[in-house]
């Protein structure tokens, strides 16, 4: 029997146990062995959940546990979830997780940490959430030279941008319902100012590229600032806003940023409804692929996180880092198209 442990239990890591139970047979039957949560670590009290005798507050628990060989990590951010992710690697044991801000940050050493201690590290739900990107462009790798990264990576400025031009509405009132149907935080800055799509742009761009870019390093810019009026005046000449990630590889380096950019209808990315993402990529002799679905929720990004536990099982040596190499990031060389609205006296 397979055992593992969760790190948080909030919206993904809940996700994580309930498709473990729900799909416990498909689970086991394509890992080739049962599957069993033995430990979730965290920190609320869960006396009153139905698997409360699984709930722990420490985290040498697990690291004292010889059993325990795959750990997820949906803790997010980097505070605990570094430590504690750093820890399970140097002890041999694997992880799989969807934190963005801890791959950006620290993907390359916690790679390398895997890879000095034989186990490995997945992240495919940090990117697409519920959409698979990582693992088809690495396997990609092998026969095809990447030249670009490009796409819609973030659901909820998706869902705010789409309903604009869907119904007009004006941006202030789109968050509200985004907030309220879940697809955005309290504090939605993350993703309506563009961060969270630069971390899963750094991601991608890291492993197409094999190159160690910093989160830091790429401009962003969001769609606070984009109005009704901006995106009705959009349409009338045939074209829709969507806020887009694109890494670009150059001669000298990679061109990359975030910003909300104009599509002509007609395009694939003009189409993506609601909280979907759309995500291609671009190789020497595949042209581009183009990965659809959807981008966040509870369930789509548990599923990937899923997948990679049983990537793991099945013996997953995950990829390493031994040729990356830093890259400058080049936002200026490529040219854009600006759009200018103004209002003058007749």
């Amino acid at each position: 029997m397979a055992k593992i442990a969760i790190l948080g239990f909030g919206t993904v890591g809940s996700g994580v146990y309930e498709v473990l139970c729900r799909n416990a047979a498909g689970v086991s039957r394509r890992a080739g062995e049962p599957v069993e949560v033995k430990y979730i670590l965290d920190p609320k009290d869960f006396s009153g959940h139905p698997a409360a005798d699984l709930f722990i507050k420490n985290f040498d628990t697990i690291l004292e546990d010889p059993e325990i060989k795959v750990v997820v990590e949906t803790i997010g951010g980097t505070r605990f979830a570094y430590p504690y992710v750093k820890a399970c690697l140097e002890s041999g044991r694997s992880v799989c997780t969807s934190n963005k801000e801890m791959v950006a940050t620290y993907g390359a050493e916690l790679l390398g940490l895997a890879k000095a201690h034989d186990c490995a590290f997945l992240f495919e739900a940090s990117v697409g959430g519920g959409t698979p990107i990582i693992t088809p462009m690495h396997q990609c790798l092998a026969a095809n030279v990447i030249s670009e990264v490009e796409g819609i990576v973030n659901g909820t400025t998706n869902f705010i941008m789409d309903a604009m031009a869907r119904q007009g509405a004006d941006f202030p009132a789109v968050l509200q319902r985004a907030q309220e149907l879940g697809y955005a935080e309290a504090d939605p800055s993350a993703d309506i100012d563009g961060d969270d799509i630069r971390r899963k742009l750094t991601i991608s761009a890291n492993i197409a590229f094999d190159a160690l870019l910093r989160e830091e390093d790429i401009p962003a810019f969001g769609i606070r600032t984009v109005t009704g009026a901006d995106v009705a005046d959009f349409r009338a000449h045939g074209f829709t806003c969507k806020l887009l990630a694109c890494a670009q590889r150059t001669e000298t380096g990679v061109a990359a940023y975030v910003e909300p950019a104009l599509v002509a209808e007609g395009e694939p990315e003009a189409a993506v409804p609601g909280n979907y993402n759309l995500i291609s990529c671009t190789g020497e002799l595949l042209g581009r692929q183009s990965y659809f679905g959807q981008g966040a929720g509870r369930y789509p990004t548990a599923a990937n996180v899923v997948q990679d536990c049983l990537d793991l099982l099945t013996g997953e040596d995950g990829f390493y880092t031994e040729t990356a190499r830093p890259m400058a990031v080049e936002a200026d060389a490529v040219a854009h198209p600006y759009y200018v609205r103004t209002r003058t006296a007749d």
